[in-house]
């Protein structure tokens, strides 16, 4: 079914008093076919708009007869230019506003890293606020890249690993263990990653989370922890369309050639086609040697018209495993409190 965009909405003002009252809700419950999710949209101002339309192509693709509700939210002490903070206020409601959310779940974003310790993040409180939430209130919660390193940090003191080079391509990844999350996926599939950090696997084992998948070029993909929320962790990127990865070493050679990075970036692993590999690589030595904004803006039109996604399948799957498994354990929930309303207990 195809997915739904709720605008945000003012609470309600009580007429009684003239004071505002925590809102019911971001929208109705329609039923066990409907899932309500939130996607806290932490990335920067230039990948914002990409970054949606990839969850919600991602999502819809995954919901099969699931009626999905999606309501958009941001981060107000994250750093954005006020353009771009007048531009998402239409769409985006603060999240702040979760508390008077009736959500069923939860996708939140990386962001691009800035502090070498996540805690010295100007949002590391308040996405602390939304992974606090997250974990009392919703049925499930997806949290990707960033957010998932922020969460074991504050949870279990597992601090992120700083890569030698930035970890970008698409990976073969192994399914270590049987959880609804990963059925019928196949037992290797392809991830892409973009990142810059790692977390350390035998620290996650030891805290007690769960490593679903794994990578034996570029560790750990997905994991979860069983709570009051089922947390699900993903350090790859599924929601990532063909050319994302070629805009993203795009943007990292010229910050290179701008000397606003030490090293040239190598290119994505495992992901361009040989002959737009050829045309990038010649783009890199020519751009490094006169590094003008003429060659600077001659970026492979190759590169980035890219088409074949071979992780879409995973991606799709996983995904839609994942609403399956909210909508099946809200049906329970609902089950369970009309019994305790009906017969007590």
């Amino acid at each position: 079914m195809p997915l739904t965009i709720e605008r945000p909405a003012p609470p309600p003002t009580d007429q009684a008093s003239g004071q505002r009252r925590a809102h019911p809700g971001v929208f109705a419950d329609r039923g066990w076919r409907t899932v309500t999710i939130g996607l806290v949209n932490n990335m920067p101002d230039a990948a914002v708009a990409a970054t949606q339309r990839q969850f919600v192509r991602l999502i819809e693709g995954a919901s099969g007869e699931l009626d999905v509700r999606l309501s958009l939210f941001a981060l107000e002490t994250l750093p954005r230019a006020d353009e771009a903070r007048r531009a998402m206020a239409e769409d985006y409601a603060p999240v702040r506003a979760l508390t008077g959310a009736r959500l069923d779940a939860l996708v939140v974003t990386g962001a691009e890293p800035c502090a070498a310790d996540l805690r010295d993040e100007p949002f590391w409180e308040e996405l602390g606020f939304v992974l606090d939430w997250a974990a009392e209130n919703t049925i499930s919660s997806l949290l990707s890249c960033l957010a998932a390193h922020a969460e074991v940090l504050r949870s279990d003191r597992i601090a992120r690993r700083p890569l030698a080079r930035k970890r970008a391509g698409v990976f073969s990844v192994d399914v270590v263990a049987d959880h609804e999350l990963v059925r019928g996926l196949e037992p290797r599939y392809r991830a892409p990653h973009s990142r810059w950090n790692d977390l350390d696997e035998a620290r996650l084992v030891e805290k007690g989370y769960r490593v679903l998948a794994r990578s034996p070029e570029c560790g750990v993909d997905l994991f979860v922890r069983k709570a009051r929320s089922l947390l699900v962790f993903l350090q790859g990127h599924p929601e990532y369309e063909a050319d994302t990865l070629a805009r993203e070493h795009r943007r990292d050679l010229l910050r290179f050639l701008r000397g606003e990075m030490a090293s040239a970036p190598n290119p994505p692993a495992n992901y361009y086609p040989p002959a737009a590999a050829a045309a990038v690589a010649n783009f890199a030595r020519r751009a490094m040697a006169a590094p003008d904004a003429a060659v600077a803006t001659g970026f492979p039109v190759s590169a980035l018209s890219l088409d074949d996604e071979p992780w879409r399948q995973a991606g799709v799957q996983l995904v839609h495993n994942w609403l399956s498994l909210v909508a099946r354990r809200k049906t329970a929930r609902s089950a369970a409190t009309f019994a305790v309303a009906r017969w007590g207990g």
